[in-house]
């Protein structure tokens, strides 16, 4: 199992980089993808995140595709 304070600290600036423009979708998909396991009730939000992200593959991300990748990574914050 991995740090649940390292994983909502790594959320919150994937998803402030995310918002702000700074980080492409392709680059937050791989980092979702690769987070391992985490406990309850984390565990559950990181692996909704990853199941959205490997299922949703569009390029260029439109508008509705970006709130919701914005609300999983909300999600895992918040746990």
């Amino acid at each position: 199992m991995n740090s649940v304070s390292d994983l909502v600290a790594s959320a919150k600036t994937v998803h402030a980089r995310y918002l702000a423009g700074r980080m492409e979708r392709e680059t937050v998909r791989e980092w979702v993808i690769r987070l391992g396991a985490y406990p309850q009730p984390h565990g559950d939000r990181v692996r909704e995140a990853a199941e959205w992200f490997r299922a949703v593959h569009t390029d260029p991300v439109p508008l509705e595709v970006k709130l919701v990748d914005l609300d999983r990574l909300s999600a895992i914050v918040s746990g």
